[in-house]
């Protein structure tokens, strides 16, 4: 097998096929259609491959044939270490009527290798000032959001209904006089202000008293999922029975006890065990923000000419991660692209977007990694090998199986890599 550089970023492979490779290539294609061939005489499945030639020629293999010679000569080119192949085989060049099992033939393709990556500036990049500061003004708000998900609904024994208040009532839905089908409940139970039924229906509701009836009068939205009421006025008739309001618990040790927090048991505890959380909560957030600043930057200031198979690659993982998503709410990838809001034409650029973005990265960080010297110790290895073998309940003996030294030390050097950017970038 010989190569050579056609441009900066693709190469070109040329081989010999010999006889035996092809016949060889020949009886694996043959075997991967065996089992469906029929020839009258034999049993389905049954057929030699000679019996199967002389029926409907040897050239009928030739294309799954050629397929499986290719792929172990493009093993063999990805073993090369003076660059990295990104790509699958492209622009195959063959001869078909030098096709021959009895003499060699040659064959070529070409192939994208990974870019070279010149960086610019990467150490000292600017970026804005993030602060993480925690208040107790924050701490206070977080506080007031338990004891209200912790409130319980009491009867309200004086007033009438407000926003908040959770209503008890019956209600019939009539449409010029008639009542009309699902629009009929007894005790049902509302918090008005939530939004769950029609606009208007739950303001029309407001001040009324326990025992009140009233006429609500409504106008179905127009993309409402029942055509025949879709735009259509209609009047509900409702009869309230009880009010109920969120009673708030009382901020103390023994309410504090009752959220059942590791090592929180009072008032103050609580306080810090918040203020710790929403502390570590904002420097992720500003390390992420800083993180994608600072990629940013150095990715506009780095120069690198990326094959375009490096970003088909990546848009075809980005739509099979996708699909996958789908496929677990049970529905096909054109209807989940739908339900998420996106045309066809937008998911298309959503897809092409990020690629673009996680080669651009993968590559910078790369870069910076092998400028920098960064890799992984035998004890960082083995830690991560023991982290892997946790998240996914296996022993390490086992995630072995699908990865190696080479791949987990590549991903240590990367965050090493990206770690070095954010601690080295300056926040003004």
């Amino acid at each position: 097998m010989k190569f050579e550089r056609i441009n900066k970023n693709h190469v070109k492979f040329t081989f010999t096929v010999t006889p035996a490779e092809f016949e060889h290539a020949l009886e694996h294609a043959y075997e991967h259609i065996k089992q469906d061939v029929e020839v009258k005489g034999f049993r389905k499945g049954h057929v030699t491959q000679k019996v199967y030639e002389q029926k409907f020629g040897e050239k009928s293999l030739y294309a799954d044939a050629l397929n499986h010679a290719i792929g172990h000569k493009f093993n063999d080119a990805l073993t090369i270490k003076e660059f990295t192949i990104v790509s699958d085989p492209l622009n195959i060049d063959l001869d078909f009527e030098k096709i021959s099992r009895t003499e060699s033939f040659e064959v070529s393709f070409e192939v994208a290798i990974k870019p070279e990556v010149e960086l610019g500036q990467y150490k000292g990049i600017k970026v804005e000032k993030i602060d993480t500061e925690v208040t107790d003004e924050l701490v206070n708000e977080e506080i007031s959001k338990l004891l209200k998900q912790n409130a319980t609904l009491e009867p309200k024994v004086e007033g009438a209904l407000e926003n908040g208040d959770t209503a008890i009532f019956d209600f019939e839905g009539f449409q010029d006089g008639v009542a009309f089908e699902g629009g009929k409940a007894e005790n049902f139970a509302l918090e008005i202000g939530s939004g769950q039924f029609i606009p208007g229906f739950e303001e029309g509701m407001v001040g009324l008293k326990a025992g009140e009836s009233r006429d609500v009068h409504v106008t179905f939205p127009e993309q409402y999922q029942a055509e025949n009421l879709a735009g259509k006025p209609a009047v509900f008739k409702v009869l309230l029975h009880e009010i109920k309001t969120k009673v708030g618990s009382e901020l103390n040790d023994a309410w504090v006890e009752s959220l059942n927090r590791d090592g929180v048991k009072t008032v103050d505890a609580l306080k810090s065990s918040i203020k710790e959380n929403l502390k570590a909560e904002k420097e992720a957030n500003a390390k992420n923000v800083i993180t994608d600043a600072v990629l940013k930057a150095v990715i506009e200031n780095a120069k690198v000419e990326v094959p375009q198979a490096m970003f088909d690659t990546e848009i075809e993982n980005f739509k099979k991660n996708v699909e996958q998503q789908a496929k677990q709410y049970q529905l096909d990838l054109a209807t989940f692209i739908q339900l998420s809001g996106l045309t066809e034409e937008s998911f298309e650029e959503q897809a092409k977007s990020q690629a673009t973005r996680r080669v651009l990265q993968s590559l910078v960080i790369e870069a910076v990694a092998k400028k920098e010297g960064f890799t992984a110790t035998a004890e960082e290895l083995s830690a991560r090998y023991e982290e892997l073998a946790q998240h996914y309940k296996m022993p390490v003996t086992e995630i072995k199986k699908y990865i190696n030294d080479e791949l987990v030390t590549n991903d240590i050097a990367f965050e090493k890599a990206v770690d070095f950017l954010v601690e080295h970038s300056v926040a003004e």
